[in-house]
């Protein structure tokens, strides 16, 4: 073996080195999400009337978990694909490479293994419960920090600030909000959104209630020194810790040099970009 293909391999093996820590890190994980995941079935299951208790948020945090589940899989599917991709170029000339369609067939098995149990098998809430449980969690937001849109629906382009709640009105199910920062006439401006306008941010001291957003993905976020809201994407392929900031490209936010700027943005003012974004 050559000089240069004696230091490709030993590249090739850093590489494998490095993604077997990854996917260690990524099961690991998983592990933790599963076990919340069974401890709440478990609750549901035994005492399903629980969900009807004012202030009960298991369905919510049952839903953030899912997300984190979905999420830890798919990175584990895409760094497994990386590591028989390396293995594969290491393979000694006459032995068979895995099969692309086969890779994915043992992926696939392997995540049905780990699959938590299906949303059928999770006691429901009755309607009124569920209505319940969202004004409930509405009205908890009092005093707290969210992303309001607060243009009008058939406005050209959205405008996300963020703002403070004040009140949560149940029988018109509307937000009395209020934005901090004083306008050209030192007023704090005050707006009554619906639920729909309403995002609330992650809580700084729950960093394992927060979404963790892939490379690649659309997010809406606090510009940096703002208090506005734009889309973005994420640049940055893997936070060591949940309370790492995301490293973020604006749209239409270039430098000098023509290219989109990365700017670190702390993860409670990261949300998912809303549908229809405009």
């Amino acid at each position: 073996m050559s000089s240069s293909s004696s230091s490709a391999a030993a590249m090739d093996v850093g590489g494998i080195f490095e993604n077997s820590k990854e996917l260690d890190r990524l099961r690991k994980e998983q592990e933790v999400v599963l076990s919340e995941i069974n401890q709440i079935h478990k609750k549901l299951q035994s005492t399903p009337e629980m969900v009807e208790k004012p202030g009960d948020n298991s369905l919510s945090r049952l839903r953030i978990l899912y997300i984190q589940a979905k999420d830890l899989a798919e990175n584990e599917m895409n760094t497994s694909n990386m590591l028989v991709g390396q293995l594969d170029t290491l393979l000694q000339p006459g032995l068979p490479a895995v099969p692309a369609a086969q890779r994915k067939k043992i992926e696939v098995s392997e995540q049905k293994k780990k699959r938590v149990k299906a949303d059928s098998e999770i006691p429901r809430p009755s309607p009124a419960a569920s209505i319940r449980i969202q004004l409930d969690h509405a009205a908890s937001l009092k005093g707290e920090r969210v992303a309001a849109r607060v243009r009008a629906d058939d406005a050209e382009k959205d405008e996300w600030l963020v703002v403070k709640v004040i009140h949560f009105d149940r029988e018109t199910k509307e937000f009395e909000v209020l934005d901090e920062d004083e306008d050209e006439g030192n007023v704090q401006r005050k707006y009554k959104l619906p639920m729909s306008r309403i995002i609330p941010f992650p809580k700084r001291g729950e960093p394992s209630s927060a979404p963790d957003f892939p490379l690649g993905s659309h997010v809406l976020a606090v510009y940096p020194t703002t208090t506005a809201l734009y889309k973005a994407t994420v640049v940055n392929p893997h936070r060591k810790r949940k309370t790492d900031d995301y490293l973020l490209e604006f749209d239409d936010d270039e430098g000098d040099d023509g290219c989109l700027s990365q700017r670190a943005v702390p993860f409670d003012e990261v949300v998912p970009l809303p549908e229809g974004y405009r």
